[in-house]
């Protein structure tokens, strides 16, 4: 009788391992279904974006963004929201951008701003839609509703084109038969 109280006693013992080990792979494979079924999201966004670089003649130019995110097709591109570009001119006063947004390639470090972009240096202050600047070419080209003002003038265009370095700058309107509307803050006049 000892026998089969022993026998028994380790048939439940057997049985309560063998079912406590099921409960475990059953509670396993459950924790494991629900992590498969957790969609993966991958994000590129960064926030707080800031890159500084220096050409071989001394300018810094600097751009700063609230966030990016890289364009998954080309990593050396960052698309960019409420933008701040400075590009601090050696022997010259600094040029500051603003934007709503903007693509900046890391690799060539050209930077088209986009959306109500304002460009301030000394008085002067150009609006516009539009901006490529390039740092390596030394071009700000600005374009679509381009509004120009300082002290003395008013000046609407369809593009302005400056050179950085020179200072150089080139006033058009894509049409032939228009012309730039410029207007005088001392005379009050349009020519």
């Amino acid at each position: 009788m000892l026998k089969k109280i022993i026998f028994f006693l380790i048939f439940i013992l057997i049985a309560f391992l063998i079912f406590k080990k099921l409960e475990k792979e059953k509670i396993s494979k459950s924790i494991q279904n629900n992590i498969d079924d957790i969609p993966l999201y991958y994000s590129n966004v960064i926030k707080d974006i800031n890159y500084t670089t220096t050409d071989l003649k001394g300018n810094v130019y600097t751009i700063t963004a609230s966030e990016g995110e890289i364009d998954l097709n080309n990593s050396d591109v960052i698309f960019l929201k409420k933008v701040i570009g400075v590009i601090k001119l050696k022997n010259s006063e600094n040029i500051n951008i603003s934007s709503k947004f903007g693509k900046y390639n890391m690799k060539n470090l050209d930077t088209i701003f986009s959306k109500d972009v304002v460009i301030t240096y000394q008085d002067n202050k150009v609006i516009g839609e539009n901006l490529d600047y390039s740092m390596i070419r030394g071009t700000m080209i600005i374009s679509r509703n381009v509004v120009f003002t300082n002290q003395e003038n008013i000046l609407k265009a369809d593009t302005i084109e400056i050179n950085t370095a020179s200072k150089d700058t080139k006033i058009y309107m894509y049409d032939l038969n228009k012309k730039v509307n410029v207007i005088n803050n001392n005379s009050n006049g349009s020519n």
